[in-house]
């Protein structure tokens, strides 16, 4: 434990970075997350670990990469390539995706515009709120 430098409680992560304690307890099971050092029992984590926390967040919550590929990168070494490979064939998947999208009518926005505006809901034969509320006045 490095004199210096602050640490802060798994409750004080927590708060300050608006993740729960048990999501934290769990990236520590999973093998992607370590408390610089404990004392008393209590976990203190320090500002590699904060770095550490935020990556892994980004990575999940973009969907970029999932907790098993977090996990080979993170804990990949630089000789093995392991995470080398992980990072490029999750880039691969993103490419090849966001080719897909394009080739199905630039993207899903615009094919949802040019539909209601061919389509509008009272000429799909199914009645449309214009027409419910008809309905529902009394004659």
């Amino acid at each position: 434990m490095d004199e210096g430098e602050t640490y802060l409680t798994i409750g004080e992560v927590s708060e300050r970075l608006e993740i729960s304690a048990p999501t934290l307890r769990y990236w520590e099971e999973r093998g992607l997350l370590r408390p610089a050092t404990r004392q008393s029992g209590r976990r203190l984590y320090g500002a590699t670990e904060l770095r550490r926390i935020a990556l892994i967040r980004i990575w999940q919550e973009s969907g970029m990469l999932s907790l098993d590929e977090i996990a080979t990168v993170l804990t990949g070494r630089a000789e093995t390539g392991h995470w080398r490979d992980t990072v490029h064939g999750r880039l691969a998947a993103i490419d090849e995706q966001t080719d897909r999208l394009a080739r199905a009518g630039n993207g899903p926005g615009h094919r949802r515009a040019r539909l209601s505006a061919q389509r509008p809901c009272r000429d799909l034969g199914r009645p449309g709120p214009h027409r419910l509320r008809q309905r529902a006045r009394p004659e």
